[in-house]
């Protein structure tokens, strides 16, 4: 029997969200133990037409919540975006965490088919199988949210290595 695409979603991204939260956590930490300003941190980016990290982390919350919603047939929790702090990210992951937690495998069954509707009605309207959706699509834009934050915050000198990044599996 082939794995179900709920485990190779909802449980990764539960376990990388995780992950991504001690880390945030590690950062409030580490600016306030070298008295860095946390803005220095939460808008430090990689490259200048980059995301801040802030960014990188809403972006990984909601694909999480995107695909896990879609994939179970349930309407997408909407978030405002207007997280400032390491607070409030924590926050944000900490509902996410939530939402993830009220979805079932019995509510990804047989959506690998299910047609799945990328911003619909403008001229980048993309239609995708669930399974294409969620191996081609939404799991690597996933995790190139949640790696960009990890080398964000890696690169401003946290010091935080693979483990922390994979988290408890």
């Amino acid at each position: 029997m082939t794995p179900s695409m709920y485990t190779h979603s909802v449980p990764v991204f539960k376990q990388m969200l995780t992950a991504l939260k001690t880390m945030l956590v590690q950062a409030s930490e580490h600016a306030t133990a070298k008295g860095i300003e946390p803005d220095a941190l939460l808008q430090a980016r990689l490259f200048p037409d980059m995301f801040p990290l802030i960014k990188q982390v809403q972006i990984a919350a909601d694909f999480s919540r995107g695909i896990a919603a879609r994939l179970a047939g349930v309407d997408v929790p909407a978030f405002d975006g207007q997280e400032k702090t390491f607070a409030d990210l924590d926050a944000l992951l900490t509902q996410t965490l939530a939402f993830l937690d009220g979805v079932n495998a019995s509510q990804f069954e047989g959506k690998e088919g299910t047609e799945i509707v990328l911003r619909p009605g403008t001229p980048k309207e993309k239609k995708l199988s669930g399974q294409t959706y969620l191996a081609n699509y939404g799991l690597p834009q996933f995790f190139f949210h949640v790696t960009t934050a990890y080398a964000i915050l890696r690169h401003n000198g946290l010091p935080i290595g693979k483990r922390d990044y994979m988290g408890s599996y």
